[in-house]
């Protein structure tokens, strides 16, 4: 008997159907010599510091560090979890070889190893790795499975991400909170969250530190055109009248005239963080919900792997691009012109060197018929920008007038489209974040011409850095703290980036669940907490983005086979080490209070949004009843039978009451 082992039951369901195993059985589906099992996502986890010792139960700073000989897993306590790890446990017993079906990731394979592990798997395993959940995507898979001894890499720097963050979380939460916290309250500390947390207090520093200056910008306006001085702002009023004075009665002579072609290519495809960004400028969408949203669209076979971070495809996919154009149906009138001719094979769209494990975000060519509201508009906008990809360039004329009055130089741009190439798909888009430069079409101009012009003064002061959003602070996350906007740069900073994409939603709201920021309208605010916190942490070590970064590019040499795991573990071990005998040599009295940020209206008013379209999915806590869901859960019919409704609405947030929730399940 062949096992396969999913992620989720919906996975399960559609690999056993293309399987033939059709039979449904209690925690598996059978048929041939297929059975087909699934987990709810993690079932074990790493042993907490009880499990190893007694010493360790209570908490106290004699105690630490806490570092384990050997670290160990256990069953996570939940009935629901327990009753599945025991059917996969006896069916691996019955088995001949078992085929890992995790989705194709760092945490998926982590989690794969760990549930054979404790059930002590000692047969033949290979493994699954797909982009999308298509029909044909499956069976192709299927064809070419991998020995799992090829994965071996990824799973130790999963492996090592989670015992690294055990070291450090454990021991420093349990350090800052008996040192500095007040009440008994609990102080997290994470390798990631921390570093995420300093930057967006560093933020709030220069801001609430800064000094606006005035300054003066010199205008002219000839024939009608506003000319800018190339001499950049003046601090000084005096001064800027003074050239103002000078030049007033002065004749404006135009001393340069050129035109220069350019061209923009198409915007690049997505990554998560990217769609991410994308998705909080154009509606206001938090990092999470992006991912929920993402997430469905892959298990409805829309798109294809959603946590990856590449922009790239590899060059395998180029065959298959005009099948899948054909098959994106709504969008026929945009698709028809490039598939008239050869497809571009561009280097910008087709790198095997940017592509590791999965290439960028795209549509399957699966028809979205089952989509509806926000999963609809996520889909359109992944569909544009995957047809857009193949448009030619944007063609422009750029014309530059330089001019001259009494010895002080000035410019003028005007920029024309000539060629809209592949910003005609988006030229009916009502809200786009493509930034459209106004055509400013200059008159025609003569080297030498002269006349008479209108010069001024126009007063502005300087601005504080704008605070974070969830788009901005992905993106100073992606880069360890730096500003980037270049894709090329981006790219080359990406290894050193701290988090990784499938993880920086979750760390963003554990910080709002730590009540260290909240939100004011877009923006992400730090708290008073979150910023006593930062100024108490002395440790470089815990609160650098920078040495986050170099962490997380160790991780990834792990997963490549660059770098050693036990040596990755080494490091944290003795930085804990270094971290609680500083921290216990700190006379620093002052205990840190953690109250609730006042919400603003704004936020309100968008918690209680309802959501009005559901489907049923099986429910994740019992593997029988189902639940209501938008693009968030809503508890499980079987819920008086045993499954836990308080548990489901803890680990789904919802926006419907309990009651309004118990009255939509019992009139279902």
């Amino acid at each position: 008997m062949i096992l396969c082992i999913t992620e989720k039951p919906s996975v399960a369901k559609d690999i056993a159907s293309i399987l033939g195993a059709t039979v449904r059985r209690d925690g598996f589906y059978e048929g041939g010599e297929y059975k087909i099992t699934w987990t709810y996502g993690h079932l074990c986890t790493l042993k907490e510091p009880a499990d190893y010792t007694d010493m360790w139960k209570r908490w106290s700073l004699g105690s630490l560090p806490m570092i384990p000989p050997k670290f160990g897993i256990k069953i996570i306590e939940q009935e629901s979890i327990k009753r599945q790890f025991n059917v996969i446990k006896s069916l691996i017993s019955e088995a001949d070889e078992v085929i890992n079906c995790g989705d194709a990731g760092q945490e998926g394979e982590l989690i794969q190893r760990w549930v054979m592990q404790k059930a002590d798997c000692k047969i033949p395993v290979k493994r699954l790795w797909i982009s999308s959940l298509t029909d044909e995507s499956i069976k192709e898979g299927f064809r070419d499975l991998k020995p799992q001894s090829q994965f071996d890499n990824l799973y130790y720097a999963g492996l090592s991400r989670a015992i690294g963050d055990w070291i450090l979380g454990m021991n420093a939460t349990r350090l800052y909170s008996l040192k500095y916290s007040s009440s008994g309250k609990v102080l997290s500390i994470g390798r990631v969250q921390t570093p995420t947390l300093a930057l967006i207090v560093q933020r709030h520093h220069e801001i609430a530190n800064f000094v606006q200056e005035d300054f003066w910008e010199l205008k002219t306006t000839y024939r009608n055109v506003v000319f800018n001085a190339t001499s950049g702002r003046f601090t000084s009023l005096d001064e800027a009248n003074e050239v103002l004075a000078k030049i007033k009665d002065a004749q404006f002579v135009v001393t340069e005239v050129s035109e220069k072609k350019g061209k923009e290519s198409p915007q690049r495809l997505f990554d998560l963080t990217s769609l991410q960004v994308e998705c909080n400028k154009r509606w206001g969408w938090t990092a999470e919900d992006t991912l929920k949203l993402i997430q469905s669209l892959y298990e409805k076979k829309v798109t294809t792997y959603p946590r990856v971070d590449t922009t790239y495809l590899s060059e395998d996919i180029y065959p298959k691009v005009p099948e899948i154009l054909e098959r994106m149906t709504p969008y026929a009138n945009f698709i028809s012109s490039i598939l008239s001719k050869k497809l571009p094979k561009s280097k910008k769209v087709f790198d095997n060197s940017k592509v590791t494990d999965h290439h960028a975000i795209i549509p399957t060519g699966q028809a979205p018929t089952s989509l509806v509201g926000e999963e609809r508009k996520l889909y359109h906008l992944i569909a544009l920008r995957f047809i857009s990809a193949f448009y030619p360039d944007c063609e422009f004329m750029t014309t530059t007038v330089i001019g001259n009055a009494d010895g002080v130089e000035f410019k003028a741009i005007g920029k024309v489209i000539v060629e809209p190439g592949w910003r005609i798909v988006y030229a009916s888009e009502k809200s786009t974040t493509i930034e459209q430069d106004e055509d400013k079409i200059l008159p025609p101009f003569t080297i030498g011409e002269s006349g008479e012009h209108e010069p001024s003064l126009l007063k502005k002061v300087t601005q504080p850095p704008k605070y974070y959003t969830e788009g901005t602070l992905l993106r100073a996350m992606e880069s360890a703290g730096k500003t980037v906007d270049d894709d090329e740069l981006r790219d080359a900073m990406k290894e050193n980036g701290i988090g990784r994409p499938s993880t920086r939603a979750a760390i963003i709201e554990t910080l709002f669940k730590r009540r260290y920021i909240y939100r004011e309208r877009k923006n992400i605010m730090a708290s008073n907490a979150g910023i006593e916190l930062i100024a108490t942490i002395n440790d470089e070590l815990l609160k650098s983005a920078k040495l986050t970064g170099i962490w997380e590019n160790k991780l990834r040499k792990i997963e490549r086979g660059e770098y050693n795991a036990s040596d990755f573990i080494a490091e944290l071990k003795s930085m804990v080490e270094e971290v609680v005998i500083n921290v216990l040599r700190d006379n620093f009295s002052k205990k840190i209070e953690i109250v609730e940020e006042k919400k603003s209206k704004s936020r309100t008013i968008r918690e209680r949004k309802r959501i009005t379209t559901f489907e049923q999915v099986v429910c994740p806590k019992c593997g029988k009843g189902h639940i209501l869901k938008g693009h968030t859960a809503f508890g499980c019919s079987e819920y008086k039978n045993g499954c836990d409704l308080k548990l489901l609405f803890e680990q789904y947030p919802q926006t419907l009451t309990p009651s309004k929730l118990n009255k939509l399940i019992n009139n279902r």
